[in-house]
């Protein structure tokens, strides 16, 4: 190294080489290799448990709920935020929409399924779910953008604050009796051999793409997190923007919610306690920046199958629960000191 260089502080063109490559890597296609290892470990150790028919199919069902979530979740990162509520709204919505359904029909809700309502009740059900999604998340966003709370204390209490009304709104108690049309329809019905579930989350993951990498309000979202002070004086509204995101967020835990209802005929209080763990690793693995700005709705599909994968193979493997909730927290260490490599590698550019 001349001395010329070294007086400037140049970096040696190894180190610069090896840089470059580490963020061209991270910025390519490992979160495929990754999620092609996995699938490779689980079916060599469980060929006949893991590579059914059957299993295959309640992965891609298991990712659709999923993938509703993290699409949600995605907006928010992306804009630099953070949602903690996404399962615990889920709860509150699946309560609030299947005591609705409930109502209307009469029916006393003890046992599985014993409901006889109509497509009219149903879909007056899933309009209770998603506005209740969405009024969640508008006070998630007036909270953060008006108020300005930090997004993680404001999603943090409202987290609880949702799973709390929804135990008040039940005793605690699931409920157990929905439409019979939902269950058998949505839940484990199938449009041209395809699960209408997986139906769902494939129209959802479209519709949220095109909107985020083809419409002003994607432009705005990209904008927000880059820099909301760049943004504002560039004439977006960026507390009306974070509002709608988070609203946006809600709204998509309200369908993911009726899907979860459908899915297993009852109500799931206790069920969701990692969902927002989920998300939020299956986002970021997907490529999208904990600091905002960067990201993608197509990276998330990938990304989600990273934890869906990984527990489904632990169940199969018999591996105890509580493992499952420490490889879910390594993963996400994991995937945010990549955002950093990441990051770095892209500023020494």
């Amino acid at each position: 190294m001349s001395a010329e260089a070294a007086g400037s502080g140049a970096v040696a063109p190894e180190a610069q080489t090896l840089r470059e490559r580490l963020g061209a890597a991270l910025g390519g296609g490992w979160i495929v290799i990754l999620l092609i290892a996995l699938v490779a470990v689980f079916a060599t150790l469980r060929p006949a448990q893991f590579g059914s028919a059957y299993n295959l199919s309640q992965l891609a069902i298991n990712a659709a709920i999923l993938l509703v979530l993290s699409i949600g979740q995605t907006f928010v990162i992306i804009a630099a935020g953070i949602d903690l509520s996404v399962g615990a709204v889920l709860v509150f919505c699946s309560v609030a929409s299947a005591q609705t359904m409930l109502k209307l029909t009469g029916a006393a809700g003890t046992t599985f399924g014993t409901t006889d309502a109509g497509w009219g009740v149903i879909a007056l059900g899933t309009l209770v779910a998603i506005g209740c999604g969405a009024a969640w998340g508008a006070l998630n966003g007036l909270l953060i953008a008006r108020a300005r709370i930090p997004a993680l204390i404001v999603t943090l209490g409202t987290f609880g604050m949702a799973l709390g009304f929804a135990q008040i709104l039940t005793g605690g108690v699931d409920v157990r009796a929905l439409p019979e049309r939902l269950v058998d329809t949505i839940g484990s019905g199938t449009l041209f051999g395809v699960p209408s579930l997986v139906v769902i989350a494939v129209a959802a993951t479209v519709v949220a793409s095109l909107a985020l990498h083809g419409t002003r309000f994607g432009l705005h979202v990209f904008a927000v997190g880059s820099n909301a002070e760049a943004a504002r004086r560039s004439g977006i509204d960026v507390p009306r923007r974070l509002t709608t995101i988070y609203m946006l967020s809600g709204a998509l835990a309200g369908l993911a919610a009726v899907m979860s209802n459908a899915r297993f005929s009852t109500t799931t209080i206790g069920g969701h306690a990692m969902d927002n763990l989920s998300t939020i690793s299956a986002v970021v693995l997907g490529g999208t920046s904990l600091f905002g700005g960067l990201g993608s709705v197509v990276g998330t599909v990938v990304g989600v199958f990273i934890p869906i994968v990984l527990l489904n193979g632990f169940v199969i493997l018999g591996i105890p629960p509580f493992w499952q909730t420490v490889a879910m927290g390594a993963v996400l260490i994991l995937a945010v000191w990549i955002d950093q490599l990441k990051r770095k590698a892209r500023e020494q550019r």
